[in-house]
This record gives C-alpha cells, structure tokens and sequence, in this order.
C-alpha cells in the first residue's frame, strides 16, 4: 500500500497543487493572488501532461532500425504552446488588475464591489442622460 502511495507520488503533488490553486482562486479577493492561484493550478495541468506522456524505458522517436520504445513527444509540445499562452494570459491578467487598480485605488475584489455598488446609486439611469 505504501509502496503504491510512494510510487505514484507525481500525482499526489499534481492533486495538492490543484487543490492549491483552486483554494487561492476561490477564498482570496486580491486579484493578485487570485491570478497566482491559476497559475499554480495551471502548473498542476502541465505537471499531469507531462506524467501521462512518460514511458518507462522510453526514448526520443528517432529510428535507428533496432525495435525500441518510444515515448510520445505530443504532450510536451502542446505544453509547451500551453506555457506560451499561459505566460501571454498572465501578463494580460496583471495589466488588466493595473487597470483596475488605477480606476477604483484597489485590487481588492470586496472594495472594488463595493465602490461599483456605491456608483450605481449616485447614478440612478446607470450614468446616461
């Protein structure tokens, strides 16, 4: 039992590390850190592609003419694109928590709600004339 446990231990971390993430989205309300959260839930998706896509005794599919076995390289090529644009969505998430912090002087999701809440009652027609 304990030797399974032991074994398997990359997909222990890839459950910690996803439940991680998810708790850092859902319980913070600094954008920042709700941003960090995805993040490490994202490196949770990758760490299991990455998992799934090893073959024991596996080597890079190049032929030499001896039967061998090789391991798919598909899933870290699409992981690689996948950090690219996880990169390219964190960046535009940052610049748009910029953004926010530049018209409502927070990043805290209750007070921006808040000041949201406060705007829609000192304008009643939703700021149209």
């Amino acid at each position: 039992m304990v030797d399974a446990l032991i074994s398997h231990y990359n997909y222990w971390l890839i459950i910690i590390l996803m439940m991680l993430g998810l708790y850092i989205v859902v319980s913070r309300g600094n954008l920042v850190k709700k941003i960090v959260g995805l993040n490490i839930f994202q490196t949770s998706v990758f760490i299991l592609y990455i998992s799934l896509g090893k073959v024991s005794g596996g080597t890079a599919p190049i032929l030499t003419g001896k039967p061998e076995t090789f391991s798919n390289p598909l899933p870290h090529v699409l992981i690689l694109t996948a950090i690219v644009v996880g990169i390219a969505t964190t960046a535009l998430g940052l610049a748009l928590v910029v953004r926010i912090r530049e018209s409502y002087g927070t990043i805290e999701e209750d007070d921006i709600l808040i000041a949201e809440r406060s705007q829609e009652v000192s304008e009643p027609n939703g700021g149209t004339v």
